[in-house]
């Protein structure tokens, strides 16, 4: 039930109408993510914080006008929030449907690389559609694809199944489709893939499966 505000006192002398509460809004719940929470406002006097750039992903060989890869951020990362320990790795679940799981990886490797990640540190597999930028490079021959991957500078994106992907430190996968036994031998190799972090991104309860499935 909102609180209602103290009934202000009218003075007989200054009429008007009396002010009435507005009605609640109901703000949208944030999708969970990795890394540090909100950061403190600036004190006053201190310089506005630049404007965060878009979001990041591997940048093309030359091949006409793409966009720069991010710059690593600075910043101490944080542990992410809601892990589970695995052998070698945490586990962070990220609940979304499976049309939404690539957007949801997006959006984790976006934190990852404001709370001090190096975006060479990332794997981002699919377990169903390939992710676009994934796409678009294989467009221009798997040499020049493997080659960003075993530069090993930036975030690499990759089908789950691909066996030519490496471990990095951090690996998120996106549940966005395929049958239970491919997600079921996706994610325990992912999870033998990934170095400190695992970050899976699905529907909860064909994740919990496919884990169990995997073991």
């Amino acid at each position: 039930m909102p609180l209602i505000p103290e009934e202000p006192q009218i003075h007989e002398s200054v009429p008007g109408p009396r002010a009435t509460p507005a009605a609640g809004r109901t703000a949208p719940t944030p999708r969970p993510v990795p890394g540090p929470g909100p950061r403190p406002a600036p004190p006053r006097g201190a310089p506005a914080a630049s404007a965060r750039p878009g979001k990041p992903g591997p940048a093309a060989p030359p091949r006409g006008p793409v966009a720069a890869p991010p710059a690593q951020r600075t910043g101490s990362p944080q542990p992410p929030a809601d892990t589970t320990g695995t052998a070698g790795a945490q586990l962070q679940l990220i609940p979304a449907p499976a049309a939404g799981a690539i957007d949801a990886a997006d959006e984790a490797v976006d934190l990852l690389l404001d709370s001090g990640r190096a975006p060479g540190e990332i794997l981002v597999l699919t377990t169903g559609e390939t992710h676009p930028w994934a796409a678009h490079e294989l467009s221009f021959g798997e040499a020049s694809y493997w080659a960003q991957h075993d530069a090993a500078d930036d975030v690499f994106y990759a089908d789950a199944g691909a066996e030519r992907a490496t471990g990095r430190p951090v690996v998120i996968v996106a549940v966005n489709g395929g049958t239970d036994e491919v997600a079921a031998r996706a994610l325990p190799s992912a999870m033998a893939r990934a170095g400190t972090l695992l970050i899976v991104c699905g529907d909860p309860q064909r994740i919990n499966t496919a884990l169990g499935a995997g073991v």
